[in-house]
């Protein structure tokens, strides 16, 4: 099959992520895959060093002529038999252009906040396919009033040659931060905000660290509660063994450095792609019994779920994970897991299948 993927919003979010991940893994699958993207932005960025042919545009607004003209172009050259779309500025220019080419369109929606009235009754019934990223985001849409059977799932796709093990570059990540070998390292990674639940992450891992000396935290990330939680954390008797490396677009490293991986969200995520990353390089999970993130783990195997902002309770959930005989398997069958659930092959097989069924 051919795609055209349209994705000019050239920032860094979740969704920008999936759009990558999926048009690579329709391109891996044998796929002839272009892609509209904002020059210099995330998305073009990664998908680079990608079998798929970019052409450079972006979207003002729903109306921007030029946006219009180059996704016409774009069509045009390449004769897609889908148009995918990933983000709410585009649906209107997909839904035309598909309408005017006489191409199916598959939309994706990544957040559950409502559309506006027009909007949620028409994209769903406009577009050939209205796909949610997780069970918990489709059942939000049917809350709003869209009827189920216009409403497919699809998970994120997670690239597992990404997360092979590198023990020489997990050393020099360890060595560069002072972290020793037999440390046991809790991982953060994403945005630092309110609803993310990185104070309350903080409290619990500093009690847990009074009751295991090797316990480290690896802060992954940035965001409007960066600056406090670093302050709290440096003011702290632990401060010696919190890490803050900021934001960085590959994350992929500093993975095989983690003991665990916290998910600590105290608001609801549509899915949670840090804790399938995290599985995908042999790491356990502690996350958020909230939202989609419990669709994202086998719990009790790859992962725990805790009551979201319940600090104690992710204080002992730490500390058992410390343990000599910790609670959950590492390696191979969280990885096992990642790939059978989320591999890029696998969501590839079923995104085919969802655009070929009836």
């Amino acid at each position: 099959m051919r795609f055209l993927f349209v994705g000019t919003n050239p920032e860094d979010t979740g969704a920008a992520t999936h759009f990558v991940a999926l048009a690579q893994a329709m391109a891996e699958a044998g796929h002839e895959v272009g892609v509209v993207a904002c020059p210099g932005g995330l998305i073009a960025e990664a998908l680079s060093r990608s079998p798929v042919r970019l052409y450079p545009a972006r979207f003002r607004n729903a109306l921007d002529p030029r946006g219009y003209a180059k996704v016409l172009a774009a069509a045009r050259e390449i004769k897609p038999d889908w148009l995918v779309g990933n983000f709410g500025k585009e649906y209107w220019p997909l839904v035309v252009i598909g309408r005017l080419l006489r191409v199916p369109v598959a939309l994706f929606r990544h957040r559950t906040t409502p559309m506006k009235r027009l909007s949620a009754y028409l994209f769903p019934r406009l577009a050939q396919r209205f796909i949610a990223v997780s069970n918990y985001a489709r059942q939000g849409y049917l809350d709003q009033g869209i009827p189920p059977h216009l409403v497919r799932v699809l998970y994120n796709p997670v690239n597992m040659a990404q997360f092979l093990p590198d023990e020489p570059g997990r050393e020099a990540i360890r060595q560069s931060l002072g972290i020793d070998r037999d440390a046991i390292v809790l991982g953060y990674v994403g945005r630092m905000h309110g609803r993310k639940g990185v104070l309350a992450l903080l409290e619990a891992a500093e009690a847990a660290m009074l009751r295991e000396p090797r316990l480290h935290c690896l802060w992954i990330g940035d965001g409007p509660e960066a600056r406090a939680l670093r302050e709290r954390a440096a003011a702290g008797p632990q401060h010696a063994r919190h890490h803050f490396i900021g934001w960085t677009h590959d994350v992929h490293a500093y993975y095989g450095v983690m003991s665990m991986l916290a998910f600590p969200s105290i608001e609801p995520e549509t899915f949670g792609r840090v804790s399938v990353e995290a599985q995908a390089a042999g790491v356990p999970v502690l996350a958020s019994h909230i939202g989609g993130i419990p669709e994202t783990l086998d719990p009790g195997v790859t992962g725990l779920l805790l009551p979201p902002g319940d600090v104690g309770a992710w204080r002992d959930a730490i500390v058992q994970m410390c343990g000599s005989s910790p609670q959950l398997p590492m390696g191979a069958a969280l990885q096992q897991f990642a790939l059978a659930h989320f591999g890029t092959a696998v969501i590839a097989a079923e995104f085919t299948r969802m655009l070929a069924a009836d």
